[in-house]
């Protein structure tokens, strides 16, 4: 039975400010504690680079295939573990303008595949994972362009 894993929060700046924090791919290393490392062409049908790193848990390198890429508001992949339908992750970042100064993120998994059950206690760490990717997406976002002296 698939499984879904839902992280919303809002963030201060424009859809399209937060569009860019996202996808600047080599930055992510700098302030995102839940993927460690992403890159490559965020295109429909090309394949990413992934690693993730659940606090307290080993971490995870993976090579999804983007299956949604739609600027500003939706990147979206498919990861598998071993064969397709063992262990699948559909994973989707949905961007919604509030206003023009507000916009809301959305984060997404559904698991799913024949192991799903085996992987249930993991599923929590990565749920934590999301809330502390978002929570550092935001501050990325709104301390964006801020002098160190305005952010003290």
């Amino acid at each position: 039975m698939p499984k879904t894993i839902e992280r919303t929060i809002e963030i201060d700046r424009s859809i399209d400010e937060v569009w860019e924090v996202l996808m600047d791919f080599q930055s992510h290393p700098e302030w995102n504690p839940f993927i460690r490392h992403i890159s490559g062409d965020p295109q429909v049908g090309e394949k990413l680079k992934v690693h993730i790193a659940p606090t307290g848990k080993r971490g995870m390198k993976f090579n999804p295939v983007v299956t949604a890429a739609t600027a500003p508001s939706e990147l979206a992949w498919l990861g598998k573990l071993g064969v397709r339908g063992l262990f699948d992750g559909a994973h989707r970042f949905s961007l919604k303008a509030v206003d023009k100064r507000h916009t809301l993120l959305t984060q997404s998994e559904t698991f799913s595949g024949s192991l799903v059950g085996l992987f249930g206690g993991g599923l929590d760490a990565t749920a934590d994972g999301f809330d502390q990717m978002n929570r550092a997406l935001k501050l990325r976002c709104e301390n964006r362009g801020l002098s160190v002296e305005t952010q003290l």
